[in-house]
């Protein structure tokens, strides 16, 4: 355990980030898991409502420094990608 004050902080600061973080990634997993949910289920109208639920959710992560840019956009793309092979 530290012994100055300013280290103390920081493990109070980085403890309370590490779980606003995990937070958001945990939604953002939720939405993803709820557009693959719908593509199973074979409902278009209900993908592409959960698609733009999950781009919003996953554009807000990467705004707050959660995810890296590059990172986003490839979930999103993966995420679109699959939405529009569905028949």
């Amino acid at each position: 355990m530290a012994n100055i004050k300013s280290a103390k902080k920081r493990i109070d600061v980085a403890a309370k980030r590490t779980e606003k973080n995990k937070s958001i990634k945990s939604s953002v997993k939720t939405t993803i898991k709820k557009v693959d949910a719908a593509i199973e289920a074979n409902d278009k109208a209900a993908a592409e409502a959960a698609l733009l639920l999950a781009t919003s959710e996953i554009a807000k992560a990467t705004s707050k420094g959660v995810y890296h840019k590059n990172t986003a956009s490839r979930k999103v793309s993966r995420l679109s990608t699959a939405v529009n092979k569905m028949a």
